[in-house]
């Protein structure tokens, strides 16, 4: 198996420790990847506060020199994957944006083929590797480490077809294979605020905190994200969240619980970079760590 590997912005900057321990799992699994080569921006930021065609014409360039690849694009962040998806559905069902889609296309000599499959990691582990892959490489299972999965607003709504868009269960499935309990976490699925936090703080704030407290009232030990932005809300504004409640959870990807439960140390999956230390849940649940 082999992919192309969509980084996005945010894992090259706060969201290093989703690239590392990402790319640290994928080794251990045996899946290839190779990282689109001069990658730009899938033009999210440009979507939302410059010009939206522009945004169509950045994700375009990223689809056409993946087409070129030969290979499905796996984009582990849940706003790329979105743009990118959204994309292709735009330039299929819009003739005039397609038209100036394909423009922009030529004008840098690039193919008007932007069709590569856009693939999301969970999509990947579960449907290409499969659960009995990931608990063949299991060795320290998780041993009933409660974990909220939170899916955020864009990874399944509305293109993802790996999923449900309601009740998505597909990083619960994988956790699941490396031993860990899944709470109920019936939020899981609204939004974080996104940037609100930085142009409406108290909206952004309260959206952030009933994301906690769901946790916290279900018996969540730690959070699990698939979202950069998302994992920077709940993370870093935890204290400022806290009121009645004194909100204390590691906030991680996904991908840095199966490095756990793969053995993968801990500094090679970025778990240095987190605010709150997951070392005294480990301990707790008896659950080596390297």
């Amino acid at each position: 198996m082999k992919y192309a590997y969509y980084p996005g912005c945010s894992l090259k900057g706060t969201g290093r420790a989703y690239e590392e321990s990402l790319l640290a799992v994928l080794r251990v699994l045996d899946v290839e990847v190779e990282e689109l080569r001069d990658w730009n921006c899938c033009g999210a930021t440009t979507y939302m506060s410059f010009d939206e065609l522009q945004s169509y014409a950045l994700a375009a360039r990223n689809l056409s020199m993946a087409k070129q690849a030969g290979h499905d694009l796996m984009a582990p962040c849940a706003a790329c994957y979105l743009v990118l998806n959204k994309t292709q559905y735009y330039v299929r069902d819009y003739s005039w944006i397609g038209a100036i889609v394909e423009h922009a296309l030529d004008a840098i000599d690039l193919p008007k083929d932007i069709s590569a499959k856009v693939r999301h990691p969970l999509d990947i582990l579960l449907n290409d590797v499969g659960l009995d892959s990931i608990r063949a490489k299991v060795v320290y299972p998780l041993r009933g480490l409660k974990v909220a999965p939170y899916y955020g607003c864009q990874l399944v709504r509305p293109y993802a077809l790996f999923d449900s868009q309601r009740n998505p269960t597909s990083m619960d499935r994988v956790l699941e294979a490396c031993g860990a309990q899944i709470v109920y976490y019936p939020v899981k699925t609204q939004c974080c605020g996104g940037s609100q936090k930085g142009t409406l703080p108290e909206v952004g704030l309260d959206l952030i905190r009933h994301l906690l407290a769901e946790a916290q009232r279900n018996g969540a030990e730690v959070i699990s994200t698939v979202c950069p932005l998302c994992q920077f809300n709940l993370e870093a504004f935890e204290e400022q969240a806290s009121n009645a409640h004194q909100f204390h959870f590691p906030v991680l990807y996904f991908t840095q619980l199966l490095a756990v439960a793969f053995g993968v140390p801990l500094t090679d999956a970025g778990f240095q970079r987190s605010f709150v230390s997951i070392k005294p849940i480990l301990a707790q649940r008896e659950i080596a760590y390297a």
